[in-house]
């Protein structure tokens, strides 16, 4: 058997794919169920797996700043959505016999682990699934730059990004029908075209690290396992 392509990978999920389809429920038991599942399989085909999640199914701090909150409160209920989310996902992978480890950057020690990361690259050896929560710890970075900067500090060899999108597009393709699909795009033609994949910083800390980022659509069953695969259909964001 061959090597993967990406050992260790990152993997970003935003909070409102927890949600799923309906939206009924902040966090749907299924489809919590069902990424899990996901997170699983690619563990077992001998994949190194650590995981964020974003908080904007619960609590959005830019949105509670545009309400006249104020923002680094606002960010801070956010970072608590986070753990909610992470603590949601590391019950589903439990429940199928996958051991976790939620780590978090406010410490909260009745809950979860503090962020540690010899800790964490410990966990990830051991093969167990670490998910790291509330962000970087500090207002006015959002989930994407967490989960770029854990990507580092872990020395991964990707970050997946999950979303409802099969991939980068130049336009909303839920919006334009014309709209492409890249294959591949460099990290600069993502920041100078401001293309919609992650924050800004986000970008630029993958960047400067080296660190390719796919985007895929991890609505879709079976996606994240055939993406590790070179299967299915995603965009590699990397250098030019």
């Amino acid at each position: 058997m061959t090597a993967p392509a990406y050992k260790r990978i990152l993997l970003k999920l935003s909070g409102e794919v927890l949600m799923g389809e309906g939206g009924g429920l902040a966090i749907d038991p299924t489809v919590t169920a069902r990424v899990a599942g996901e997170i699983k399989d690619a563990r077992d085909a001998g994949h190194e797996l650590c995981v964020v999640v974003g908080g904007g199914n619960i609590f959005r701090g830019m949105a509670g700043a545009a309400r006249g909150m104020d923002r680094a409160t606002g960010d801070y209920m956010g970072m608590l959505a986070t753990v909610m989310n992470a603590l949601a996902v590391q019950n589903a992978l439990e429940q199928i016999g996958v051991e976790t480890r939620v780590q978090s950057a406010i410490p909260m020690a009745s809950v979860c682990e503090p962020f540690i990361r010899r800790r964490a690259m410990r966990h990830l050896e051991k093969g167990r699934i670490v998910i790291f929560a509330a962000g970087v710890g500090s207002p006015f970075f959002t989930t994407d730059s967490g989960a770029a900067l854990r990507a580092a500090e872990m020395k991964c060899d990707a970050l997946f990004k999950g979303t409802s999108v099969d991939g980068v597009y130049d336009a909303d393709p839920k919006q334009d029908a014309s709209a492409k699909r890249y294959d591949t795009v460099s990290y600069d033609t993502v920041l100078a075209d401001n293309l919609k994949v992650m924050d800004a910083s986000a970008i630029a800390l993958c960047r400067d690290n080296d660190i390719p980022i796919v985007v895929f659509n991890i609505r879709e069953p079976g996606n994240l396992a055939s993406v590790l695969r070179g299967e299915g259909v995603s965009t590699v964001v990397r250098n030019g």
